[in-house]
């Protein structure tokens, strides 16, 4: 099947319930994406799709062939997502990183869809799970990218 990963259109031998994440990181290469808990539950694995986050890691293939898709490798080349990734950087969000990448991505998608978000927003929007507990320099990132 053909799916369109960074702006890319790519071959794939995959099953059609595979995993996305299992196709983006194993048949493409692309790590940037981690495995957090395989349920849709943590984030780890957020990937935009149509612009929209979802969990890679319940996402079956067949359901995105055809259908752009954005990982973390190609973030920064969209310029909410540049404003993101600098605003991640400038407040030294991450400390393990595992979840970062996920949680760029839901930030990306948020403010492409509400350029100025309340902090209710960025509440109700930020829900990947943090294991180092960095929720207030997510917000304040988030904010900071916000006001560009």
């Amino acid at each position: 099947m053909e799916l369109i990963i960074n702006g890319t259109t790519r071959r794939v031998d995959a099953e059609p319930d595979t995993p996305l994440l299992w196709v983006i990181r194993d048949e493409l290469g692309l790590t940037g994406t981690k495995y957090g808990c395989g349920k849709a539950q943590c984030g780890a694995c957020t990937v935009l799709v149509d612009g929209q986050p979802t969990r890679s890691c319940v996402a079956p293939v067949e359901s995105v062939a055809g259908r752009p898709v954005t990982t973390i490798e190609a973030i920064a080349e969209d310029p909410v997502g540049r404003r993101v990734v600098e605003a991640w950087v400038a407040n030294q969000v991450p400390q393990c990183g595992y979840c970062q990448s996920g949680q760029v991505m839901a930030a990306s998608a948020l403010l492409t869809q509400s350029p100025q978000p309340s902090d209710a927003d960025i509440a109700g929007a930020m829900v990947n799970l943090c294991r180092c507990g960095t929720y207030n320099a997510i917000a304040a990132a988030v904010r900071q990218a916000a006001r560009g």
